[in-house]
């Protein structure tokens, strides 16, 4: 194969990454600019219409390790076909279905999908780039990232041209055809069979240690879930706590789209940097600082330090997840490994960033008072605060 043919291929794959992980948020971060109109039209608690969000990212985290057993028995294409097609019928339902049933079952199945795509997309990414694994982190955060961002901020849009919910929240299908047109065409031909050729290659190598095994790995698998409740929460809670602080519906989605705005430029800029300037503690601290600084800023009620604060907040949406991803493919020597680690730090990590949402709203449906909303998700900075001091820097190991 050529230079330019094997160049083109790459950046083929590049986009690919991109456009299957633009997919694997809009589903559940849509719901956030719709809580209030969903609970009202409904007639529902703040705890059942949390349930919308916290299912999927549960699902996300109890159906993770089905993605190395999946590709074991079907192989990566076509598992990658069944979960985008599942993912894009499934949110497309919610435009012809109406009800608190169908939102909430598309929500579990949707999770599912996008438990069994992640690992997959790690694995590939391992395979393919494994010396440049922190840019290409990057593509795939900074596509998750533009789904979230859009996702949050347009959600609202649509919903005041419409004044239907459910168009608002279906829309979002469209994503899926742009993601299964990207995997056609990649699947045709070098792409296949380099994965085929890695197989071949991962099959003959040395019996690998289950990540269940390693105290590295659940440490892992505890700051995945620390960061994965701290994002889910203030993506699902951020424009309630705003309404409730005076702000309008579209108000609110704006603050929004201003810290995911910011959040998608820094998924791909802090793992580039992160590549150059490799101290893992060093980028955790600046984030997770970061983190806190925005919740004071939140928690003032003062609007002026509520946007600086959803600019703020943008740094540890925007780094966590990356870091968060590329710590097993730090520690694993092949993309049969890397699956399985990263399906192990999601599987605990998801059902983690899934709780908590859920136990905000709990929480708020009993005392109606965000203050403790707050104490919550300061909690969750101060707990990655202190693993940040545990997880040593690349290929160290962590003390015990």
């Amino acid at each position: 194969m050529s230079d330019t043919n094997k160049k083109t291929n790459i950046i083929l794959l590049l986009i690919t990454i991109f456009a299957i992980s633009i997919n694997l948020r809009p589903a559940i971060t849509s719901i956030g600019p719709m809580l209030e109109t969903i609970r009202d039209q409904l007639s529902l608690s703040n705890a059942q219409v949390s349930l919308l969000t916290a299912v999927p990212v549960i699902g996300m985290g109890i159906f993770a390790m089905l993605s190395p057993i999946l590709n074991r028995l079907f192989g990566l294409k076509q598992t990658m076909y069944v979960m985008l097609l599942l993912i894009g019928l499934m949110t497309a339902l919610r435009g012809f279905i109406s009800g608190y049933f169908i939102l909430l079952s598309t929500a579990l199945i949707v999770g599912i999908a996008i438990a069994i795509v992640g690992p997959l997309l790690s694995a590939m990414i391992k395979q393919n780039f494994p010396d440049r694994a922190a840019s290409v982190i990057g593509v795939y955060s900074f596509g998750m990232g533009v789904g979230s961002a859009a996702s949050a901020g347009l959600t609202a849009v649509f919903y005041e041209s419409t004044k239907s919910y459910q168009f608002a929240l279906s829309i979002w299908s469209v994503l899926a055809i742009i993601g299964l047109l990207c995997w056609f065409l990649t699947m045709r031909g070098y792409a296949e069979v380099r994965l085929k050729n890695a197989n071949d290659k991962i099959g003959s190598s040395k019996k690998s240690v289950s990540p269940w095994n390693s105290k590295k790995a659940w440490l892992f698998l505890l700051f995945f879930g620390l960061q994965s409740s701290a994002f889910f929460s203030i993506i699902t809670w951020l424009a309630p706590i705003a309404i409730a602080s005076g702000m309008s519906l579209l108000q609110a989605g704006t603050l929004l789209s201003v810290m995911t705005t910011v959040q998608i430029f820094l998924n791909i800029l802090i793992p580039l940097a992160m590549e150059r300037f490799g101290s893992r503690r060093f980028w955790l601290l600046l984030m997770v600082i970061s983190g806190m600084i925005s919740i004071v800023c939140f928690w003032t009620g003062i609007y002026p330090l509520m946007w600086v604060g959803a600019f703020i907040m943008g740094i540890p949406l925007g780094g966590l997840f990356p870091v968060a991803l590329l710590l097993p493919l730090d520690e694993t020597e092949n993309a049969q490994d890397a699956n399985a680690w990263t399906a192990m730090m999601q599987t605990g990590g998801f059902v983690m960033g899934g709780l908590l949402p859920l136990v905000i709203a709990l929480v708020y449906d009993y005392t109606a008072d965000h203050h403790l909303t707050f104490i919550i998700m300061m909690s969750l900075y101060v707990m990655m605060l202190i693993l940040s001091f545990l997880i040593e820097n690349k290929k160290q190991e962590v003390a015990t």
